[in-house]
């Protein structure tokens, strides 16, 4: 039950973030030509940045046959949605992370529902010690 409500949680925001990113678009068509996108300071990563919590919850779980080929359904269907967005002119590089990380969402969300009971557990528990060691992380003191 509370994966049923965390799944459909996730996929609400996700969809939420797609309707914004597509209203962003169309604004973004209705107004004058915009001016060249700064460089980005930090990260030299080519192309959208990556969710940072990407699959690791699934990591040693026992698949079966079916559930794997149903995740590798589901990932080749995202990896065509997240391959139109990164080669969008249209978006720029923070449209294009918003709308990639709603997409790793909505993955994930689709293949907790895939997971049996017990296996759901093990992927919340994960997330929850993952969520607190975040949290963790945030409030220790930088490095001198």
């Amino acid at each position: 039950m509370m994966m049923n409500r965390l799944a459909g949680r996730m996929t609400a925001v996700a969809g939420s973030l797609i309707l914004l990113a597509a209203q962003g678009l169309t604004r973004a068509q209705e107004s004058q030509p915009a001016v060249a996108q700064p460089p980005r300071i930090g990260g030299a990563a080519p192309g959208p940045m990556r969710d940072p919590r990407g699959m690791d919850d699934f990591a040693g779980l026992k698949f079966t046959d079916e559930q794997k080929a149903k995740i590798d359904e589901i990932h080749r269907r995202l990896a065509m949605r997240k391959d139109v967005v990164i080669k969008s002119e249209k978006l720029n590089v923070d449209q294009k992370d918003a709308m990639i990380a709603g997409l790793g969402r909505m993955e994930r969300g689709e293949i907790v529902k895939l997971l049996t009971p017990e296996q759901q557990k093990e992927v919340l528990k994960k997330a929850h010690a993952g969520q607190g060691a975040a949290r963790d992380e945030k409030k220790q003191p930088p490095p001198r």
